[in-house]
């Protein structure tokens, strides 16, 4: 769960940028938020990504916990250049992580929550 400082804004994002689905919506006036839940597929084949969006919060510390989420891809690098060309922003290039062979590439979503691209064959 990631909560974002505005919901339609996030929903583009992962929707539009990423990729993604959106896969339903609530909303829960009595304790004033709304969620929102995306992914490239529903449960139980595929991970869902809870976007909350607390009414009136417009942007949230990211606090020390938190490192990023992780996305396999088939290709990092033609991501990278499909994100940006979609107005992503791309903050660290493809290429091999540090002391290894597998290709990562990091991005930022609107909130400055990091999301790394993992290069995986799927066969």
């Amino acid at each position: 769960m990631l909560r974002v400082g505005n919901l339609q804004r996030s929903i583009d994002f992962y929707t539009q940028v990423m990729g993604m689905k959106l896969l339903r919506t609530s909303e829960n006036p009595d304790y004033k938020y709304s969620l929102a839940f995306v992914g490239y597929g529903n449960n139980p084949d595929h991970a869902e990504l809870e976007l909350t969006y607390n009414w009136g919060v417009e942007s949230y510390e990211m606090g020390t916990a938190y490192g990023h989420l992780a996305i396999a891809v088939a290709d990092a690098y033609e991501a990278c250049e499909k994100i940006r060309n979609a107005g992503g922003k791309v903050t660290r290039e493809a290429g091999p992580v540090k002391g290894g062979s597998t290709v990562i590439a990091f991005i930022t979503d609107p909130d400055g929550y990091k999301v790394e691209l993992i290069q995986r064959s799927f066969s």
